[in-house]
């Protein structure tokens, strides 16, 4: 468990449909405590099955379960290393079109009725403004990971880019998981539900309100830039199951089991993945 205080508290400007979740930063590490229901445990399984995803580490936040106290309430969540050295920083795609543009993104996506041409908008936009290249091939490894994770907070306040201060870009560590796996049991997809319903009501929001949509179109238009190599006993160790040991017991099992019965539903449906 580790102690924070008033004065490690941080904000920022990457909003969330689900509301203000805690943050802190204390000695060069992010913490973030739960705030609807299990997010730090879908930020920590997302990050470790990543690691069977084919990607560099430098393209994904890596998490670890922790328990914060915090003034007199102690909350479980999630602590990560502060990926930002030197004068980088996050730049949201939205804050970074509107700067440039003076306009919203996501009101200029939506704007489009297609969305296919929607999708490209935003890649050709990005590229032109940053000049990275591939960023369609980045988008594409965002929403695989959203499709079969089930992210529903991927919006263009959620999706960023890094900018130094000679305002050079680079590609910024996929992050914000945390809205995956059903993970919101507070509201949206109580424990108490039925889970086959519950993952079939779940909506995107990049482009589409469709996973699949989305995910197509990518694949459509930058190619599969990713696939999945873990198997079901990989899940199981991961989440701490069948008398396997790991940081992520602080979870009751219950909530764990439900996890695993989603990554197992999703394996199922994008084999292809695999």
């Amino acid at each position: 468990m580790v102690e924070l205080f008033e004065s490690d508290i941080k904000t920022n400007d990457r909003k969330s449909s689900k509301g203000n979740q805690l943050k802190w930063l204390n000695n060069d590490i992010w913490y973030k405590a739960d705030y609807t229901g299990y997010e730090g445990l879908t930020e920590y399984v997302i990050s470790k099955l990543l690691q069977f995803a084919g990607l560099d580490e430098k393209e994904y936040v890596i998490y670890t379960p922790t328990e914060i106290k915090y003034k007199e309430q102690v909350f479980r969540g999630v602590s990560s290393k502060n990926f930002l050295h030197d004068d980088w920083q996050v730049i949201t795609l939205e804050r970074l079109f509107q700067s440039f543009y003076g306009r919203s993104l996501n009101n200029a996506i939506w704007s489009i009725k297609d969305p296919k041409e929607r999708l490209k908008f935003l890649v050709e936009n990005v590229e032109r403004i940053t000049g990275l290249k591939d960023f369609g091939k980045y988008m594409n490894k965002v929403l695989t990971i959203d499709a079969f994770f089930l992210n529903e907070d991927r919006h263009t306040h959620n999706i960023a880019v890094l900018m130094n201060g000679k305002s050079e870009f680079d590609y910024c560590p996929i992050f914000d998981n945390g809205a995956g796996l059903l993970a919101d049991t507070y509201l949206d997809y109580p424990m108490n539900g039925d889970i086959y319903k519950q993952i079939d009501s779940v909506k995107a929001k990049t482009f589409s309100l469709s996973f699949d949509e989305q995910l197509d179109i990518s694949e459509a238009l930058y190619g599969m830039n990713m696939k999945f190599s873990f198997n079901k006993k990989d899940v199981l160790n991961i989440l701490s199951l069948e008398g396997a040991t790991s940081e992520s017991i602080i979870y009751p099992k219950e909530i764990r089991e439900r996890v695993c019965t989603i990554i197992f539903e999703q394996m199922r449906k994008y084999a292809y993945l695999f």
